[in-house]
């Protein structure tokens, strides 16, 4: 079954924008995967189509409004579940509700796996300072962050959550070896990926200077190459992401 993405945005035109190219173009084409984007402005009322406004309590910004992000919602899956508490429902693993905020959980190789496995993931894309906490109480939206940065949208972060879980769909990457070899997987132990080399053996840059590739690489040893990539992840994590190894 294909995976399905319901965009609510304010601005369509922005998708499938890169994932409209290479591999994951290639799988849109073959209905590995699909997308629909709802303009929230749609359902907006009044002449100017207003979906924003001043945030209670004072402050500055505006603030998407929960009525109209809620009609585009229900527009976007008629089979969405009612509004209920967060204490009394979960957020479906098949069918997930998720707000793209970087004061959510960061957005990790392990729940990008599981999200791979839904079946359609709604992506809300906010704007100005953000939307009304309403919405995401009513409808349990899961917040998930894709770095300790503030982008002007959701949008860029959707497009980088799809195309993680995109890759991750059988028939998109053409070697299927490739995906556990990969920084942050199980068969990594979270470790990051050792470097790559490939030809010319020997290559001299523009300064000059010549640069090998590593001589356990080319002697035909796997047991001895495996040996010197585990060594190279756990020196490169060491010294780029210490945390990881805590």
């Amino acid at each position: 079954m294909p995976l399905h993405f319901n965009l609510l945005t304010l601005f369509p035109e922005m998708f499938p924008g890169t994932l409209g190219h290479s591999l994951s173009g290639k799988a849109l084409d073959q209905a590995i995967w699909g997308y629909s984007c709802i303009n929230i402005r749609d359902y907006a009322q009044g002449v100017h189509k207003s979906v924003d406004d001043t945030p209670y309590g004072g402050g500055a910004g505006m603030v998407m409004r929960a009525d109209v992000i809620e009609k585009a919602l229900l527009a976007c899956n008629d089979a969405l579940p009612l509004p209920h508490s967060a204490k009394e429902n979960e957020n479906t693993p098949d069918t997930p509700l998720i707000y793209l905020s970087p004061r959510g959980k960061p957005l990790t190789q392990k729940k990008v796996q599981q999200l791979s496995r839904a079946s359609t993931i709604t992506l809300l894309c906010g704007r100005y300072e953000g939307v009304d906490q309403r919405i995401l109480d009513a409808y349990n939206f899961e917040e998930i962050s894709i770095g300790d940065y503030v982008l002007s949208g959701g949008e860029p972060a959707a497009l980088i959550l799809m195309d993680a879980c995109i890759r991750l769909l059988p028939g998109v990457m053409g070697n299927t070896k490739t995906a556990p070899e990969e920084s942050f997987s199980d068969q990594r132990d979270g470790l990051l990926e050792y470097p790559h080399y490939t030809k010319p053996a020997l290559w001299s840059d523009a300064k000059g200077n010549e640069h090998s590739v590593p001589d356990i690489l080319r002697s035909g040893n796997h047991a001895e190459i495996e040996k010197w990539r585990n060594l190279k992840s756990f020196e490169i994590t060491r010294r780029v992401r210490p945390d990881l190894l805590d």
